[in-house]
């Protein structure tokens, strides 16, 4: 599948791979920076943003995009850094083709088997009817219900997207999401390591990666290194930019 993606700055490449229901968007002021002393790409992964809709979703298909569009980029050697799903699929895709990467970034997931996590964010989104409303303030109203954070209510609206008629449609792809959502709280595994680089960001305040997940880490990528970022969650490049910004560019500039 051939993705949509932004691409910032020059220099050795780095690819950004977003999270569940996120877009490339939600990376642009990071991308940016980083494309000061990288050539940065910014993709949207399939059913997700602007990139192709399709009947399947799982890691292993997005591992495959991300082969494509590297051999169409005709990119030799790449840094990766994916958060959330994203992460799943950078350290499936490094796991896999250990050649083509030389710098792994995973930002708050695991490679461990996860419990479904999105029942009440699905629900909130069923609720939105899309032949009734007329702004996004409408559309969260409806959501409140079901999801009462205010921050992933957020999130999600940056999903909504006005059409030339006037009528609100999701970027993503709902169904399929729903439906294979399944495939994205699988493992990862590998019988080889990889031996290179990697770092391993956390938010202190995230339940994501437990301190029973570093058994994994260290089997899998035996030369990782674990920051935790205090005062931040999940979505910690979100809510602590220039904390995360820093951690990455020295895991960058220094490995």
């Amino acid at each position: 599948m051939v993705l949509n993606y932004k691409e910032y700055g020059a220099g050795e490449p780095l690819i950004i791979l977003h999270g569940f229901m996120g877009s490339l968007d939600n990376w642009h002021t990071l991308a940016t920076q980083f494309g000061s002393s990288n050539h940065v790409f910014s993709l949207d992964q399939r059913n997700h943003g602007k990139s192709p809709h399709s009947d399947e979703h799982s890691i292993d298909l997005m591992v495959a995009d991300l082969k494509l569009f590297i051999e169409t980029k005709n990119l030799n050697i790449v840094s990766l850094i994916g958060h959330s799903m994203g992460g799943k699929v950078a350290m499936k895709f490094t796991l896999q083709y250990p050649n083509l990467v030389k710098r792994l970034v995973v930002v708050d997931i695991a490679p461990r088997q996860y419990q479904r996590g999105h029942d009440d964010v699905f629900e909130a989104i069923f609720a939105v009817d899309l032949h009734k409303i007329e702004s996004r303030k409408q559309a969260e109203d409806m959501m409140l219900p079901f999801l009462a954070d205010f921050g992933t209510r957020q999130f999600l609206l940056k999903n909504l997207e006005r059409q030339d008629d006037g009528k609100y449609t999701w970027k993503m792809n709902l169904r399929t999401l729903h439906i294979d959502y399944h495939e994205i709280v699988k493992p990862i595994e590998s019988d080889l390591p990889f031996l290179g680089p990697t770092l391993v960001v956390k938010g202190g305040n995230s339940r994501y990666i437990s301190t029973q997940d570093e058994a994994d880490f260290k089997q899998l990528f035996p030369n990782y290194q674990l920051q935790v970022i205090a005062n931040a969650g999940h979505w910690v490049h979100a809510e602590a930019p220039k904390e995360f910004a820093n951690a990455i560019e020295n895991f960058l500039t220094k490995c």
